[in-house]
Order: structure tokens, then C-alpha cells, then sequence
């Protein structure tokens, strides 16, 4: 039997003419599109692993680390023991940070928050979230989840990529590639961080592709003239001559494709046609001066100032409307290592009526049963106070062992509470939720088996789970 083996170039011949094969499918699809109404694009996935219980993802990332002894894990136990030191059986040789690690004593400190049970699932919740209060039969809160890292750069890294060090897809951009885009006239994954906060630990690699295709990166909107920056056309060019412009550019992007076989090219077109697009269905978008009354009413104040969490609510809320799969919210400002009661109460105000607002405005419309709802942040905060504990006043450092989350919608079992934590709050007790199985969870409900959704890199199949997580059916309706 002969063997044809064939000489490098010829195979690079061939890769370049099979690239070309399937790359001049797509490009002629991507022009095709600019005459015609475009239409959503299709993901790497024929069709999800199984039902889908959500089609879209709402993410309100509270970035720095929100306390969970002030919000929702009550313990008595250090408000009685408050001021003494944390015992050693307790932490059991737990490393510090830096911040903290060389503090003679770690006096436990009990909240001055007063806590409350609501509902009829009897949720716990402070009195600095009366909002979230009322509606935690729509909840179902985790307060067991844990991570592996202590500071905020790879722990947020660690929640939105499945890895602590910088380079790995986003959350979104997972979803982006494996289901696709449900409308084609704005990104599948889309970006917005409260204005005039601290953005400790936020970076623009955090909602990056990393090593999928450029066309699945996450893209942020800002409040002010120019959502999107470099979105519109420079003085003295017409929409016509872009439209005129793009096309012969095309033209010589299907020239490179045909002699270089990159997929990257092709990417490139798409982003410049997605952009063209964008020019009128983002000012549309941002657009909220439509919204009735009762609608800001819902959010609250804030949300009439753009920028605003509040408004980024409502914002998050017209983009589910519109079919965007992914829409992360970063609230940074919860890094509270001191004078955390005067900035969780800040910080507790921005968030708590724009959230409920938002569920509630889901709910009125139809759509929290398809649309997934997620809040929580990297970490929690430590039950002993870094720095001094008085009275009034006290701080909370970095704490990886454990920590809380809430979900709403999208096939979360209403008002549940699962796991839970020691009587100081200092580990998981029963029932721990890694980051990885957060990841896995939420993948589930989009219809997406997280062992199943990979990428070849460098020889290794990568997914964004990395080599564990396990689905907590548990808070799945």
C-alpha cells in the first residue's frame, strides 16, 4: 500500500486552501449580511448538551469583597465573644495576608448590624439590605462558597476566567463561543462597571477572550457620549462612506484570508461589521428616557444618573430584553480592611434597592424564568478585626474559607439557603461550594455540560472549569 507523504509546503498549501474553504463560507456570510437585517451567529455547540432552564446571564459582581457577617451570616457568637482573640482551633494555621498577619491578637468582632429572618423561607438577611430583605423567597442564597485565593487580582481572576493567573477566557466569552449571539446587532458579552468608584483589581483582561477568537471578548459600555469607545465615525465620515469603506476592506481581508488561512482574519471582519451595526442599536440601547416612571421608581433615584448601579441595572435589564447572552456588572468599593460600617452602609445603599428593582422588574416582565440572576463577589471578610476594634467601628480583611451568594431566575430553586458555616464564620461547616462549582452550576442551567464545552490550546484542551467542579443540584428547581 502506498503512502502519500506530502513535501511541508504542500501542506501548508493545503491548510491554507482548507482555511479558506471554511473561511470563505463565513466571510461571504458576514458581507451577504451587510444588505440583509443581520442575524444572530451560531455557536461551536449544534445545539446545548441538554434543556436549557435560562438563556441569558445577568452577573452583579460586587468587587472587593462584600462582608457576609454584615449581610446574610449572622453568628451571635461573635457579638458575645467580641474582642477576644481568635482561637487557634478555629483558624487551625489558616495563612493572613500581610495586612493582618502581623497583628499581635485577632479580635473577633461582632456586627453592629441587627439581623432579621424574612420571608417565608426565613432567609437571613441585615438591616442594611431591607430591599433584598423583601424578597428573599425569589433567592436562593449560598452561603458555603469558598475560593483559593486571599488577594483580589487572582481571586477576581479566579471567578470570571477559572484560573488565578491572567490569560484564560471569561465567563462570557465561554458562553459567546459554545452558544453563540442571539442578536447580531450587539456583543454577545457585554461590560459595565459603576462610574466614580475605586476599581480595585479590575482590568480589561477580566471580560478579555484570551485564547478564543477575538470575536467572543467581552465589550464595555460607559455612561457619557461615547458608549463604546471608537465606536462612532470620525468628523467628516458618513455612515455610507464606512459602509463603502468596510466593504473594500473585506475585500482585502478575503485577500489575506486566501493567502495566510488564519480564522483571525475572519474575526477581524466581524468585529468591524458588528461595530457598523453598533452605531445605532447602542444609542438605542442606552437610551433610557422611554422608560416609564414606575420603572425608575422600581430602581430607585440613581438610576436616573448615568453610570450608576442603579442605572447599570436598568441598562442590564434592556440588554436581556434585547438578547445579549452574558452582562457583567462590576461594583467595585467593598474592600472595607477599616471603618467598614460607614462603607458598607454606602456601599449596601448603591446596591440594595437596584438589585431588588432589578429582579423584580425581570419578574414583571416575564423574564426572570429564562434569564439567570448571580450577585456576590471574590471573597469574603474575616470574623476577627484587622486594625483596632472599637464600639463603633472596625475593619475586616481578605477571607477565601467562606463566604456568600445569591442567585435569582433562570432554574434556581426559590427561596432556599444551602451550606452553611462554622458558629464564628470562619470555614465551611456543611455543603462547600468551590468557585469551580458556581461555574459549573451556572453552565448547567444555560443548557451547557462544563466537562463538554472545550478548547485546544497549545496542545491542552481547556475548558472553564480547569479539571474539577461539580454541578450543585441542590439550589436547581
Amino acid at each position: 500500500m502506498t503512502h502519500l507523504i506530502l513535501p511541508a509546503a504542500n501542506r501548508r498549501l493545503f491548510l491554507r486552501s482548507s482555511a479558506l474553504g471554511l473561511g470563505g463560507v463565513a466571510l461571504a456570510s458576514l458581507l451577504g449580511q451587510s444588505a440583509e437585517k443581520p442575524r444572530g451567529t451560531p455557536g461551536v455547540l449544534d445545539k446545548p448538551h441538554h434543556p436549557p432552564k435560562a438563556k441569558r446571564i445577568i452577573y452583579l459582581f460586587m468587587a472587593g469583597g462584600p462582608s457576609q457577617l454584615d449581610l446574610f451570616d449572622h453568628k451571635p457568637l461573635l457579638n458575645e465573644k467580641n474582642g477576644t482573640d481568635l482561637p487557634d482551633s478555629v483558624r487551625k494555621g489558616q495563612r493572613l495576608t500581610g495586612m493582618s498577619g502581623n497583628q499581635s491578637l485577632l479580635p473577633l468582632a461582632g456586627s453592629i448590624f441587627k439581623f432579621d429572618k424574612h420571608g417565608k423561607c426565613g432567609a437571613t438577611v441585615s438591616d442594611l439590605l431591607p430591599n433584598t430583605a423583601k424578597m428573599v423567597d425569589d433567592l436562593a442564597f449560598v452561603k458555603s462558597c469558598h475560593t483559593e485565593a486571599i488577594n483580589h487580582d487572582p481571586a477576581i481572576t479566579f471567578f470570571q476566567t477559572g484560573s488565578q493567573l491572567a490569560g484564560r477566557p471569561a465567563f462570557g466569552s465561554w458562553l459567546s463561543y459554545g452558544l453563540g449571539s442571539l442578536n447580531a446587532n450587539l456583543p454577545a458579552f457585554v461590560v459595565l462597571v459603576s462610574k466614580d468608584k475605586t476599581e480595585q483589581g479590575l482590568y480589561a483582561r477580566l471580560w478579555g477572550n484570551g485564547f478564543l477568537p477575538s470575536t467572543h471578548q467581552g465589550v464595555q459600555f460607559r455612561s457619557g457620549k461615547d458608549p463604546v469607545l471608537y465606536l462612532q465615525n470620525p468628523d467628516g465620515v458618513s455612515r455610507d462612506g464606512r459602509r463603502k469603506m468596510l466593504d473594500r476592506l473585506a475585500e482585502l481581508n478575503k485577500l489575506q484570508a486566501e493567502q495566510e488561512g488564519d480564522p483571525e482574519i475572519l474575526a477581524r471582519v466581524e468585529q468591524y461589521e458588528m461595530a457598523y451595526r453598533m452605531q445605532t442599536s447602542v444609542p438605542e440601547v442606552m437610551d433610557l428616557s422611554r422608560e416609564p416612571k414606575e420603572v425608575f421608581d422600581l430602581y430607585g433615584e440613581d438610576a436616573k444618573k448615568p453610570g450608576t448601579f442603579a442605572a447599570n441595572c436598568l441598562l442590564a435589564r434592556r440588554l436581556a430584553e434585547r438578547d445579549v447572552r452574558f452582562i457583567q456588572l462590576y461594583h467595585p468599593g467593598w474592600d472595607h480592611h477599616g471603618g467598614l460600617p460607614g462603607g458598607i452602609r454606602k456601599q449596601a445603599k448603591e446596591v440594595d434597592r437596584a438589585g431588588y428593582g432589578l429582579v423584580q422588574d425581570l419578574k414583571r416582565l416575564g423574564m426572570l424564568d429564562d434569564t439567570l440572576v448571580v450577585w456576590g463577589g471574590e471573597f469574603g471578610r474575616t470574623s476577627y478585626s484587622q486594625g483596632k476594634l472599637t464600639a463603633t467601628d472596625y475593619g475586616r480583611d481578605h477571607h477565601p474559607r467562606c463566604f456568600t451568594m445569591w442567585f435569582a431566575g433562570g432554574g434556581i430553586k426559590p427561596g432556599v439557603t444551602f451550606g452553611s458555616t462554622d458558629e464564628y464564620g470562619y470555614s465551611v461547616a456543611e455543603n462547600g461550594v468551590h468557585v469551580h462549582d458556581v461555574q459549573a452550576t451556572l453552565l448547567h442551567l444555560l443548557g451547557i455540560d462544563h466537562e463538554k464545552l472545550t478548547y485546544k490550546f497549545q496542545g491542552r484542551y481547556y475548558r472553564l472549569t480547569d479539571v474539577h467542579g461539580t454541578v450543585v443540584k441542590d439550589v436547581l428547581a
